[in-house]
């Protein structure tokens, strides 16, 4: 599909003054099918009564209202089901439970919520459609395998039930992939991908259903280029140079992505945009050493801050004393990231693979934003530094959304087949 006119038109040097920077990126912004590739949510915002999603929510980044301000034109509203331990029946059960509510939620949204501003679309021609309608274009994306439990069959129901990426594997090792996560400890299930997804990775080639690789291992993501038939995406991940975590990718998995002709959805969640391992690791070091002094034990935020408070009011206030000074003297954050840390890793990637693999993701709700991306509503603020770095009409809406559905479309021509 070409660039409208008025985009092509405005392919020339870029301004350089903020406000002509400003107009031409508004101009820009209006136009471009914008999508952000990962957004979650919570089934409790999209009920018939009461505050929803249709509306404006203080609690949330992205709710229609916003995206609407923001000229965001679409997003993947996530299928998130969290990664548990116990690989069994009555696991895949709950997960299995959890899934599906969040699909019917989405539903919802499109069907009885705002039907007249937002739509749900299956496929690339879906979305350039409901575009030119003037509504929000709704996709659903499936964060964890997990809930597909041991049964293939499921990969099917999700897709039918809109489901248009998954991913294998989220914080932890699942039934179908090791997770980043092993990282941390050198601990591995299964080396990569397990026997039944590699089953996966073929199923979902056959249904149309795109492969996300953000959470899965190293291992499992090369593993998973070598054996797709079709491109794949990461949906929210960043540069491994620029930040060294392992939710970010190297430059060897770039190299495999741009040659298995997929993309990366970059993401603007502060601690994969900006990060200082090395800090981060002793100030994490210095707090549990501290936490032992006091004889409070590791577990969840909620278990640790609830051991703080039930501490005599003496110790309790020495504790958070010696904490503060751990935390904000000894080792304090660094400034949080910003729109132009963000671009630098679209930058990144745009030199080192290409303008046609490079994408853009918020991880809204679950986690991300930067400095002048805190919301949808303020979505134009990323073409502006686009604009800003000299970027074309052309390729903003390659970033902003056409890679993701040239990709789209060619997991769709290889199911075709």
């Amino acid at each position: 599909m070409g660039l409208p006119t008025v985009l092509a038109a405005q392919s020339g040097p870029p301004p350089r003054d903020e406000s002509a920077i400003l107009a031409t990126a508004k101009a820009i912004h209006a136009k471009v099918l914008s999508i952000d590739t990962h957004v979650d949510i919570s089934p409790a915002n999209f009920n018939e009564s009461g505050p929803n999603y249709a509306q404006k929510l203080p609690r949330t980044q992205v709710d229609i209202v916003k995206m609407e301000e923001g000229g965001l034109v679409g997003a993947f509203l996530i299928v998130y089901v969290g990664q548990d331990t116990a690989l069994n029946a009555a696991g895949f059960a709950r997960a299995n439970a959890q899934a599906l509510e969040k699909f019917d939620a989405v539903h919802r949204l499109t069907d009885k919520l705002a039907p007249a501003r937002a739509e749900l679309a299956y496929t690339a021609a879906d979305a350039r459609r409901i575009h030119r309608s003037g509504k929000r274009v709704i996709f659903i994306g499936v964060e964890n395998g997990f809930p597909i439990g041991s049964d293939i069959a499921n990969v099917e129901k999700f897709y039918q039930r809109g489901g248009r990426y998954m991913s294998l594997a989220h914080n932890g090792h699942s039934q179908l992939s090791d997770s980043n996560t092993g990282e941390r400890d050198g601990v591995w299930l299964h080396n990569g991908l397990s026997p039944l997804g590699k089953q996966v990775i073929a199923e979902m080639n056959r249904l149309g259903m795109m492969i996300d690789v953000s959470h899965p291992s190293k291992q499992s993501m090369l593993q998973t280029v070598a054996l797709s038939k079709a491109p794949i995406i990461a949906s929210h991940s960043g540069v491994r140079a620029l930040c060294n975590h392992s939710r970010n990718m190297d430059d060897e998995q770039l190299d495999a992505l741009k040659k298995n002709g997929g993309v990366i959805q970059l993401v603007a969640f502060n601690s994969y945009v900006k990060c200082n391992p090395a800090k981060d690791a002793e100030r994490a070091a210095a707090v549990d050493a501290l936490r032992k002094e006091y004889g409070i034990a590791p577990g969840s935020r909620v278990a640790v801050q609830r051991a703080i408070e039930a501490l005599p009011n003496d110790k309790r206030n020495e504790y958070l004393a010696k904490q503060e000074d751990i935390t904000a003297r000894r080792y304090p954050s660094d400034p949080a990231a910003t729109v132009a840390d963000f671009a630098n890793h679209i930058d990144y990637v745009v030199k080192r693979i290409g303008i046609n693999h490079v994408g853009i993701s918020s991880d809204f709700d679950g986690g991300g934003g930067v400095d002048g991306w805190r919301n949808a509503s303020e979505s134009m603020n990323v073409t502006a530094e686009l604009v800003r770095r000299g970027y074309t009409a052309a390729e903003i809406e390659k970033i902003w959304g056409g890679n993701l559905l040239r990709v789209m479309e060619g997991v769709e021509k290889v199911a075709k087949k």
